[in-house]
């Protein structure tokens, strides 16, 4: 049933008095994917039509801003996963659309709306950043922090007037001690972690820029070609400098650029990480190496695509399924990794069909597990200097009781993509409470605070610098992102569109991000910048967002068009909470067991239907001001009463929060039962390339470790029986 049919029934609906909204939720065909199999009786609409539709295929309702395309003369809706997939690999040229750039400004418009109809987190302030500095730190003004270039990165240009040539800088988020891979496990790092990460990884072949853009680092890169081969494959050539180094000497050769590649497309990485990180996906070959475990028979050892050609030489060329690609200078970028740290005593080599681990990397015990996984897991906590950095810094302790780290300058760093290195001898990294941050700026525990935002925050830190007498310096940039209420959007009430839709319809967004700002802010309709390139090309092609209007009434609408309408024993809906009724071959054990973390409210089985309360359970991260303003803006909104919600909470640290919200204990804190639906957080679009294919698949095998709504949109489904 297409988006038309269905906005084409509910007016119908509305129009005969007679019909009851319940009628109309006993009516409403719904197809589930409960019990189907991936491949047999479903798969994407991408995956069916997708490398063949170009923009010139796609219609819209002007009214709606929803899209569709037609095949064999019937109508297909598009969903995020197809939209998010054609706006990096459908960018060629049609119709009246005259660059590339044009034609990925329009799938982009296409999946922003399409992202604003489906609600799958709630956008809740944009704010403006001041970074304060203590003035011993010099060079903060001429070289800025922006959205594309933080304070890990920006340090490399400052200089230090301290007695012992050192800063301390921060972040609210906890260290983990993920440093050498931060997304280990997981699929977003956090945020301190990447910090960490950034400052002591370094020389890669292609690099992001101050601006945000991607370009061949010259630093590290000697030579570069590209050939664009007859099977549809596209080859990167690499040459590097034979001058480069780790911090303890090492000489950084072709084999260190191809380790972490090589490693976290293995079995054996999948076993150490709890995950797939499939980091060579797009590789040619990358199928039948991936399946490799160390036996004969269960895929191929080398990696066709990928090539080892002498010492300071390598290759990588693209699958022609992942081509052509918007961003493709990206598949070009590699960055030198301690081959030991990651495989041990085993080597890479490449005897003319592809590089590839020696056998001693798959090695396993006399319970069939790789021996090997033990070590990358090892690796991935490691925090000192057991394994060199290429980085400008070196890990040289870290306290985990107080998340803490000192780093140290890396001698044998040879400099960013501009040829810089640092000055700065030491950095320290701290957890920052933002209660205390100034406190501790003035008190000499703290030398840089990045991103004050909120209203009184941000006046008492101006108010600190213009009465410093120049002690305290600061600098100013808009936000490219935003502070944000998540959903896990495949659980509980959460995975329904029209339950966030409501959400967002009770929150007065716009009242919250001025009062959160203190008026250094706004709010945005979707995950946007608006001083991207491709927002500003969207707007011009008339983008079309719902601002969500502050209306109970409207929240209410579209909850009963959902099926909202019921009590918890399946009669007629008058008060109290919501309860939607879910037919029994739908449900999921999940579905079953969902309940309030109280237990107030349960789902309940009448007959042969189970009914869901409109019930939320949000996690709350502690000593955060957003946390403290959802505690009215959200948890005791008198609007989502009103509609029929009941909000319930938890306020804790943030790496429980991140298990809760991955449903796993990539931190150690998930319990293994699923309670939380609703997170809040921040989102950033700090990258020139704004690139979401995969991370809206409705591909199981994909599912769990791309997924960053854990959403699977309907019109993505296309039914195979």
């Amino acid at each position: 049933m297409t988006m038309k049919k269905i906005l084409s029934l509910i007016v119908a609906v509305a129009m005969l008095l007679s019909v009851t909204a319940v009628a109309f939720a006993e009516e409403a065909e719904v197809k589930t994917l409960t019990g189907k199999e991936y491949g047999t009786d479903y798969t994407s609409l991408y995956e069916q039509f997708g490398k063949g539709i170009t923009i010139e295929d796609v219609y819209e309702d002007e009214s709606t801003g929803l899209c569709y395309i037609e095949v064999d003369g019937e109508e297909y809706e598009l969903g995020l996963d197809f939209l998010s997939m054609a706006m990096v690999y459908n960018t060629q040229v049609a119709g009246d659309y005259e660059t590339a750039d044009d034609v990925y400004a329009a799938w982009w418009r296409l999946y922003m709306q399409r992202w604003n109809y489906l609600m799958p987190e709630i956008p809740l302030y944009s704010n403006e950043y001041y970074d304060l500095y203590n003035a011993q730190i010099e060079g903060v003004v001429e070289h800025p922090t922006n959205p594309y270039w933080s304070p890990s990165d920006a340090l490399i240009d400052w200089t230090s007037t301290k007695e012992d040539n050192s800063i301390i800088i921060g972040n609210t988020t906890d260290l983990s001690g993920k440093f050498r891979y931060s997304s280990f496990g997981g699929t977003n790092p956090g945020a301190a972690d990447l910090d960490i990460e950034e400052m002591t990884t370094g020389l890669g072949t292609v690099v992001t820029n101050k601006e945000g853009g991607y370009q061949w680092n010259d630093t590290v890169v000697k030579a570069h070609d590209e050939v664009e081969n007859e099977d549809g494959t596209k080859t990167f050539t690499i040459t590097i400098y034979d001058d480069l180094k780790f911090s303890d000497g090492t000489a950084i050769t072709a084999k260190n650029y191809l380790v972490h590649a090589l490693v976290f497309s293995t079995p054996v990485a999948a076993q150490a990480a709890g995950k797939d990180h499939r980091s060579m996906m797009t590789v040619a070959g990358y199928e039948d190496y991936t399946a490799y475990d160390g036996t004969e028979g269960s895929g191929t050892k080398e990696i066709s695509g990928l090539r080892l050609i002498d010492d300071y030489t390598f290759s990588v060329t693209i699958s022609a399924d992942y081509l052509p690609y918007f961003y493709d200078l990206t598949y070009a970028g590699f960055t030198p990794e301690y081959v030991p740290m990651w495989i041990g005593e085993a080597d890479i080599k490449d005897d003319g069909n592809g590089a590839y681990l020696t056998e001693e990397f798959y090695a396993k015990d006399d319970e069939g597990k790789f021996t090997t996984a033990e070590l990358i897991t090892a690796t991935a906590l490691n925090t000192d200097t057991t394994y060199p950095y290429s980085g400008p810094y070196m890990v040289v302790s870290y306290d985990d009781a107080d998340k803490s780290a000192v780093l140290e300058r890396n001698p044998e760093f040879k400099g960013n993509y501009e040829g810089a290195v640092p000055t700065i001898e030491k950095v320290i990294y701290k957890k920052i409470i933002s209660s205390t941050q100034l406190e501790d700026l003035k008190s000499g525990n703290l030398d840089a605070i990045s991103g004050i935002t909120g209203g009184d925050e941000t006046n008492e830190a101006l108010a600190l610098a213009d009465s410093s007498d120049g002690k305290y310096v600061y600098t100013h940039y808009s936000r490219a992102g935003y502070g944000k209420l998540g959903f896990r959007c495949d659980y509980g009430p959460a995975k329904y569109a029209e339950v966030r839709q409501a959400v967002a319809y009770c929150m007065d967004r716009a009242k919250f991000a001025k009062d959160f700002t203190g008026g250094y802010g706004g709010v945005v309709d979707g995950p946007y910048y608006t001083g991207s390139w491709m927002y500003q090309a969207a707007v011009d092609q008339g983008m079309l967002l719902n601002a969500y209007a502050t209306s109970v009434d409207s929240a209410i609408e579209v909850l009963e068009e959902g099926g909202w309408i019921y009590d918890a024993e399946g009669n007629e809906y008058v008060e109290g909470v919501r309860y939607k009724k879910i037919p029994a071959a739908e449900a999921t054990e999940n579905d079953i067991n969902y309940k309030s973390k109280d237990g107030a409210y349960v789902t309940t089985q009448v007959g042969d239907d189970y009914y869901m309360p409109l019930a939320l359970n949000w996690y709350g991260t502690t000593d955060n001001p957003f946390t403290d303003q959802l505690m009215t803006g959200f948890a005791t909104n008198e609007n989502l009463t009103g509609a029929g919600f009941d909000i319930q909470y938890t306020l804790g640290d943030f790496a429980p929060m991140l298990d809760e919200l991955y449903q796993a204990a990539v931190y150690g804190y998930y319990s293994g039962s699923p309670m939380y639906a609703v997170f809040n957080f921040a989102t950033g679009f700090t990258s020139a390339v704004y690139d979401y294919s995969y991370t809206m698949t409705i591909d199981p095998s994909m599912y769990d470790d791309y997924s960053i709504y854990y959403i699977k949109d309907e019109a993505d489904i296309y039914w195979l029986q």
